[in-house]
């Protein structure tokens, strides 16, 4: 799953949602020195990306972009659950999208003592850019993915996925559903536990 995704099944805590979000960039053990609530949301995070990478569904997925994106293909997938996530978010809470997104912001610069120097670095870019809103749309998620491209030297190719997206729209959409539910219960469950 992707930034969206991880932060909305965190919970209503900020603090496990910022270890959510930036946990990519904390190797193993290191960290122990973040408040425990941060600590959890790493090891949330963990868990989440653990059951979405062995999930059936996800990878029935991911096999549509197989052959073209290869290892990229995961990612690529992250992203348009994320897409399908915002599209269809007044099915998975009460609050307005703007006002989540805008909380989440807001929660991150009044915590910036306690995030990563990659998250300081990516701020900027991301809220001036609003990316998490921008998944609500095709066009949006077109941008992300060619900024990830950018990121591989263009190698990933992930610039051209925007087309796989509208080809298998429906059944992409039908995945991410039947997916998500099976991954809210479960990141509900382990929240109860950590």
């Amino acid at each position: 799953m992707n930034f969206l995704a991880h932060i909305y099944l965190s919970g209503d805590n900020d603090l496990i949602k910022i270890g959510n979000f930036m946990a990519d960039g904390i190797r193993g053990k290191h960290y122990d020195h973040y408040p425990l609530d941060v600590q959890k949301g790493i090891i949330l995070h963990r868990a989440i990306d653990t059951f979405t990478d062995a999930h059936p569904v996800f990878r029935q997925s991911t096999k549509k972009l197989h052959e073209r994106y290869h290892h990229y293909a995961g990612v690529i997938v992250d992203v348009f659950y994320d897409h399908f996530l915002a599209k269809n978010w007044k099915n998975y809470s009460d609050e307005n999208l703007t006002n989540f997104i805008d909380n989440f912001y807001n929660s991150l610069e009044q915590n910036k003592q306690i995030l990563t120097e990659r998250t300081i670095n990516l701020l900027p870019y991301m809220t001036q850019q609003n990316w998490l809103l921008s998944y609500q749309t095709i066009e949006g998620i077109h941008v992300i993915l060619t900024q990830m491209d950018s990121r591989t030297k263009n190698k990933s190719q992930m610039r051209f996925a925007s087309e796989e997206l509208t080809l298998y729209y429906d059944t992409f959409e039908h995945e991410f559903t039947t997916f998500f539910e099976e991954l809210r219960n479960y990141s509900k469950h382990k929240l109860l536990y950590l």
